[in-house]
């Protein structure tokens, strides 16, 4: 056997080593979906008693279930509210992010410094110490079983990850541009409107999405501030098929929960190469 074959023979084998290995972490990644998946075919009997893959007993039960809604309220309205939550989360967060964020960036004013630690400060906050707080003003101000305390944040610039995000893309971009516009007579707001918007495009789309997807699945903010069934995103109604006073409809949650996996599935999908770009951007080089 000669040198180059057996080069070959040991390149081929670690390709083989390294596609298996793959596989391995492949299945064991996606084995808790295909398991939703198949339990979403299981009656309610037998789980508990059938930890298997495969449904003994295969029926479409749990979607009849599922489509004919919980509380008298169809499965549609409550991915409606979701879906229109999500959204105006998605135009606030990025519209006032985006905001706050040339201000870090591009105009300077006194204790700008500061005022940005501060706001990177509140990433080590946790949600659940002002949870109280905010709950008392919202009920003071009559909010309660209303979208107004999920949303009035996203539009105040609070969001400090998408800002922080933002603000380190707008550094990347040559200042030059700038001063050629003022050059040009145009202010701030032109500025912003017609330079770094349209270069910050990356950036908005990438927390575009997880603005979607972090308050698509959001459970504890709807499940505090609703309490109207009808107004219940997807998250707090899949709680309803499980009530520790009665019976639970195991077969119709997971399929529910299924369901509720499909839009955000689709909307990553769909714009997965724009959010790996805006990810793996770091700005113009000048």
């Amino acid at each position: 056997m000669t040198a180059i074959e057996h080069t070959r023979r040991r390149g081929l084998a670690s390709t083989i080593v390294w596609y298996l290995a793959l596989l391995l972490l492949a299945a064991v990644v996606l084995y808790p979906l295909v398991w939703l998946l198949s339990a979403t075919f299981k009656p309610s009997s037998e789980f508990g008693r059938n930890s298997g893959l495969l449904p003994w007993e295969p029926t479409l039960d749990n979607y009849v279930r599922v489509w004919d809604g919980i509380a008298g309220i169809p499965l549609w309205r409550y991915a409606l509210n979701s879906l229109i939550v999500a959204s105006l989360a998605v135009v606030g967060t990025l519209g006032s992010s985006a905001l706050a964020a040339y201000a870090f960036a591009r105009v300077p004013f006194k204790g700008s410094g500061l005022f940005f630690a501060a706001m990177i400060g509140t990433l080590l906050l946790p949600f659940h110490v002002i949870i109280i707080p905010q709950y008392i003003i919202f009920n003071q101000l009559d909010l309660l079983d209303t979208y107004v305390p999920l949303l009035i944040g996203k539009y105040l610039g609070t969001e400090a990850f998408f800002v922080f995000l933002m603000v380190q893309f707008i550094r990347g971009i040559p200042r030059e541009l700038d001063e050629a516009a003022r050059i040009d007579g145009a202010g701030h707001p032109r500025i912003f409107r017609s330079i770094i918007l349209p270069l910050l495009r990356p950036a908005l789309v990438t927390g575009g999405i997880f603005s979607f997807i972090w308050t698509w699945n959001d459970f504890l903010g709807p499940l505090i501030y609703l309490t109207s069934p009808e107004n219940y995103t997807l998250p707090v109604a899949l709680r309803l098929y499980n009530d520790a006073t009665s019976t639970s409809d195991y077969g119709a949650t997971v399929a529910a929960s299924l369901l509720s996996l499909i839009p955000v599935l689709l909307f990553f999908l769909i714009f997965q190469r724009l959010l790996i770009r805006g990810v793996a951007t770091q700005g113009l080089k000048g």
